[in-house]
């Protein structure tokens, strides 16, 4: 299966070429295509969008729909129920912020990439067990941030990251210079007055610096 890191063309370091999965909650729907297209053309063409709104699964179909350029997944991913909704709307990858068996094996059988969420060394370890080495590290700063991820490096290469959670503009090249960092997930670049202003083109600029951010 394709890893989440390689839907996007990958740099020469052999990580993903778009080092930030903007992190999206969409409250109405009628907002998802042009809040898409300006991630887009900043250069975010990986899209998160977080099952946490009634909005979020029309948001998902519309982006899959209408904007051709854009990679749409589905985060906040809880329950088999939320993995079979989100690929029939049209995600194609998944983001939990942890897992269960039931939980991973549905996202497994989805037939999509999946980070699934891990915060401790051991929820790492039994993730390399079942074959799983993609992973979102949530929440990043509040779990050890940095120095916590450069502990794991050593003892546990054959996992990557994808930080989320208190990720900032300031603080992302420190993961991003991380070898077991692939990207950061981030909302930094969507601010809610921006949003509530639907003022595309700020999105647009802020997600422009963003992708500038690979070290």
């Amino acid at each position: 299966m394709t890893s989440v890191f390689g839907l996007a063309p990958e740099s020469p370091s052999g990580r993903s070429s778009v080092p930030v999965i903007p992190v999206v909650v969409v409250e109405d729907p009628d907002d998802a295509v042009p809040l898409a297209r300006a991630l887009v053309a900043g250069g975010l063409p990986l899209i998160e969008v977080t099952l946490r709104t009634p909005a979020a699964l029309d948001a998902v179909r519309a982006i899959a729909a209408e904007v051709p350029d854009a990679v749409v997944g589905a985060g906040t991913v809880v329950s088999a129920t939320g993995v079979a909704d989100a690929v029939a709307a049209g995600a194609r990858f998944l983001v939990s912020p942890g897992w269960t068996g039931r939980l991973l094996d549905a996202m497994h059988h989805s037939g999509v990439p999946f980070l699934p969420g891990v915060s401790t060394a051991s929820e790492v370890v039994a993730l390399l067990e079942r074959g799983v080495t993609d992973m979102k590290f949530f929440p990043a700063e509040a779990a050890g941030g940095v120095p916590y991820l450069k502990s794991l490096a050593g003892p546990l290469p054959g996992a990557r990251f994808c930080p989320t959670g208190g990720v900032s503009p300031t603080s992302a090249p420190a993961y991003l210079s991380l070898p077991n960092v692939g990207c950061v997930g981030g909302t930094w670049m969507l601010p809610p007055d921006a949003l509530a202003a639907r003022d595309w083109a700020r999105v647009e600029s802020l997600a422009r610096g963003a992708a500038g951010l690979r070290p």
